[in-house]
């Protein structure tokens, strides 16, 4: 009876477990990102339905004179202007309760000044796999992982 009673509850431990690692909320996206090149770092933040990613931080903030970035590659002359650092780069990611990811976004690249659509995975408390693709089903394109960057405390 003792090793069946074990047995019970090492089961519903698990299943328990579990569920809580795979459990997950639209706001879980919100907070502070660093894609997998470790040269930027992704501000996520939610307005109303939808989650949006801004810039706010460069390891090289300053071109090769010595200038801010700017957009320089983007196909519209008028933001070429505009600075990197503060761009929102990541539009419009909606979550999806049943799939459990944000979908139906698109993501800038500033290195290229393309725009792709984009969803996004979470995959764990500090990981979420964004991905960029050139169709809207997500078949041609790439996934990258981006970690939380924590808080420093002093």
């Amino acid at each position: 009876m003792k090793k069946t009673n074990f047995i019970l509850m090492s089961l519903v431990s698990i299943i328990i477990f579990q569920s809580n690692i795979f459990a997950q909320s639209a706001s879980d996206l919100v907070g502070l990102w660093q894609p997998s090149e470790g040269t930027s770092y992704v501000k996520i933040e939610r307005e109303g339905d939808k989650f949006y990613g801004k810039v706010v931080w460069l390891k090289e903030p300053k071109d090769e004179q010595g200038n801010e970035k700017t957009d320089k590659k983007n196909p519209d002359k008028s933001l070429r202007s505009r600075p990197v650092k503060g761009m929102r780069m990541l539009k419009d990611f909606v979550f999806d309760e049943k799939a459990k990811e944000w979908k139906s976004g698109n993501i800038y690249d500033p290195k290229s000044g393309s725009t792709y659509y984009s969803s996004i995975k979470y995959k764990g408390k500090n990981q979420i796999e964004v991905r960029g693709s050139l169709d809207q089903s997500g078949y041609i394109g790439r996934t990258d992982t981006w970690v939380r960057v924590e808080k420093k405390t002093k």
